[in-house]
């Protein structure tokens, strides 16, 4: 069949007739998640009330500002800055998170101002807590897995100098032994020197802690520390204690080798959750012995442990978790919380669909 090829003819068109509304598709995964976000919010709503003044100029609504940091964590967008050259020609941006065609597209640095106000973790734990709420259908309340991931801290190994000073600092650090007790770093003093495991290259880092619920794989309580070698095993006993106070039902918790410590299992004994924890018998005596191993629940829960590293691998490749970009473990309690619940946010139409 002939064509005849088409004119490449000049934009000149002065009005739209279609709104954002009608541009994004029926079956668009965000639309979804846009009626979740927007419920949320509403609920919210008194909560963000009492952050701003009652008088004065008016500033960019929360609602918005808690809607583009979610576009900025499910594209991957890298700075704030690139986020809103987005959300001045992405009609998809604009419409997520409620901007008409011809608004004004905020100052970068108007946008970090006001998102700071935001940045509580009383913020980030209410939204949190709401996702869950929407995810109830999907959740256990009885089987669960631990575990902590190495979070990267915006400074160099330079920043990480004597507390008391000293010359040549920041320069050449060979044959200079530099340790937390008598070091920190001077762009963010709250990161430790850590490595996750032996041989690998200490870095200024924080530990970021999950517990997972092994029904459907979404994260049910998240807890940031500095990095130290007992954090991992104190968080989970905090994070699995809030659970044990909301239920009385039987629980189990999958772990891996690093949980396996006599004072870890005899507290999850207390707390009367049975310690499903990976055993290290490696020149010494695992806490964990065959009244534990010789139920067929255990290998079940060693099997589903996979189910909290999925989330570590999303929140660091899909999120701003690699390396982030706020100083402070206030500030990065608040964005770890946040992006477990972005992430939560983005499995439930996927769960939703697949019981339907």
């Amino acid at each position: 069949m002939l064509s005849m090829r088409g004119p490449d003819e000049k934009q000149d068109g002065l009005f739209s007739y279609l709104s954002p509304e009608q541009r994004v598709p029926a079956d668009h995964p965000l639309r979804e998640i846009r009626t979740l976000v927007d419920g949320i919010l509403k609920e919210m709503s008194p909560q963000f009330g009492k952050l701003y003044a009652r008088v004065g100029r008016p500033s960019i609504a929360p609602e918005r500002l808690l809607r583009a940091l979610l576009l900025q964590i499910f594209y991957s967008v890298r700075s704030e800055r690139l986020l809103l050259e987005q959300l001045d020609y992405n009609l998809l941006f604009r419409w997520f998170v409620g901007m008409n065609m011809d608004e004004a597209v905020w100052v970068p640095t108007v946008f970090t101002k006001n998102r700071e106000r935001l940045l509580q973790h009383s913020i980030a734990e209410s939204f949190f807590r709401r996702v869950l709420q929407r995810a109830q259908p999907y959740l256990s309340e009885e089987h669960f897995s631990v575990d902590g991931t190495l979070i990267e801290a915006w400074a160099s190994q330079k920043s990480f100098q004597r507390r008391e000073g000293g010359s040549g600092d920041g320069q050449n650090f060979h044959g200079e032994q530099r340790r937390n007790q008598t070091h920190e770093s001077k762009t963010d003093p709250e990161a430790k020197l850590y490595r996750k495991s032996a041989g690998s290259e200490a870095r200024l880092s924080y530990l970021g802690h999950t517990l997972v619920e092994n029904r459907s794989g979404l994260i049910v309580g998240t807890y940031l520390t500095q990095a130290d070698g007992y954090a991992e095993r104190d968080a989970a006993l905090l994070m699995l204690y809030e659970k044990r106070k909301k239920s009385r039902q039987r629980m189990t918790l999958g772990a891996d080798k690093g949980y396996d410590t006599q004072d870890f299992v005899k507290a999850l004994r207390e707390m009367k959750i049975v310690p499903h924890v990976a055993q290290n018998d490696r020149n010494r005596q695992s806490a964990i012995d065959g009244r534990t191993t010789r139920h067929g629940s255990y290998q079940i829960s060693q099997a589903k442990r996979y189910w909290v590293e999925k989330p570590f691998g999303w929140l660091k490749t899909v999120g701003p978790l690699r390396k982030v970009k706020l100083r402070g473990r206030d500030k990065l309690r608040w964005l770890f919380t946040f992006t477990a619940a972005a992430f939560n946010l983005w499995r439930l139409p996927k769960l939703q669909a697949a019981t339907c």
